[in-house]
């Protein structure tokens, strides 16, 4: 592991992505995205991604200026068009009209299409619970996962994040891949030559494997067998067929082609608890929820509990596997940039 300062990895993922074009306020949000996935000990949404960003804006995959525009307003719906653009950058739009027009109906819908990956679902449901907000976060992703049964690639690893706000100061969160495991931990796994767990995937031949090299050649498993095979399938449906997005067999993945136009969508829901039995007993009731929980057993925690206090222990410094501390110099060598220490 290689200790870097959270203020200078900030600061050069902001350099990184103005190098290629972002402009600063975007870049800044996509980078703090970012190392906060990894404070919260999410290294498969972090730092390990921005080299895969910078490639693919500089090959067109990512439009580093995109044209983000509602392509449809129904008051309380609404398809977003997110230009090709960072999926931090047209997710943000998405949260801030959800945070307008839920307080105005009681309950929003936004379907996004023309996007790319948005980073850790919890970072823009955590916006919302923040407001009061009741959040469901989908999306689609690249082909990565058999549906079980099967052994062809044929789904995305189609996350899902479900925040309720508590008056206990951070939400409920579940912030999950449908996959066994994230595609992007099979990553992680490969570029530091670590075996990946039992049951997350299988080779080219359909073989169950723990070599990461041959799991990101293969194909990812769904969790829970058909139950979890069932859920991503749907969730896909939730999250690419309300819009022109493209299901993941449609498309090339962007760790394949860092130039493929993901085209990725997205679902997001809010509901305003106070449209409902109000903000102050909505809350006191989810943290009720949550007392009984963790005193339910000694060993018990929340969800989403385990992430907020990691990202507190890592608000200063940041230990990066040597393998995405590597990739980070050596991208900063390649574009000229002051390394993150």
């Amino acid at each position: 592991m290689s200790e870097f300062s959270v203020d200078s990895l900030r600061e050069f993922a902001l350099a990184a992505l103005a190098a290629s074009g972002v402009p600063e306020d975007d870049a800044a949000l996509t980078a703090y995205s970012l190392v906060q996935a990894d404070q919260r000990g999410i290294a498969s949404h972090g730092l390990l991604r921005l080299p895969l960003y910078v490639r693919a804006l500089e090959t067109g995959g990512i439009a580093s200026v995109p044209e983000i525009a509602l392509v449809r307003d129904g008051g309380a719906t609404a398809v977003l068009d997110g230009g090709s653009g960072l999926g931090q950058v047209v997710m943000q739009v998405a949260v801030d009209w959800a945070l307008e027009r839920t307080r105005e109906h009681g309950v929003s819908a936004i379907a996004v299409e023309n996007s790319s990956h948005y980073g850790a679902g919890a970072f823009w449901t955590d916006q919302l619970a923040a407001a009061g907000l009741f959040a469901f976060l989908t999306s689609t992703t690249g082909p990565t996962v058999a549906v079980h049964g099967g052994s062809e690639k044929v789904i995305g690893t189609n996350p899902l994040t479900l925040t309720a706000p508590s008056t206990e100061g951070t939400p409920l969160t579940v912030d999950m891949a449908t996959s066994a495991g994230a595609f992007g931990k099979v990553i992680a796994a490969r570029n530091a030559g670590r075996p990946i767990p039992a049951g997350w995937a299988v080779d080219r031949e359909g073989r169950e494997t723990t070599d990461a090299e041959a799991a990101a050649a293969g194909s990812l498993l769904a969790f829970g067998g058909h139950k979890g095979s069932g859920l991503a399938v749907l969730l896909e449906a939730f999250a690419g067929g309300l819009t022109s997005a493209t299901f993941a067999h449609e498309t090339q993945d962007i760790w394949d082609n860092p130039a493929s136009e993901m085209n990725n969508g997205h679902m997001l829901i809010a509901i305003d608890s106070a449209a409902f039995n109000g903000r102050s007993a909505a809350e006191a009731k989810v943290s009720a929820l949550g007392g009984a929980i963790r005193g339910s057993g000694e060993n018990v925690r929340l969800p989403g509990e385990i992430e907020h206090e990691t990202e507190a222990g890592n608000a200063v410094t940041l230990d990066l596997d040597d393998s995405t501390a590597e990739a980070l110099l050596a991208l900063a060598a390649r574009l000229d940039l002051e390394p993150p220490r």
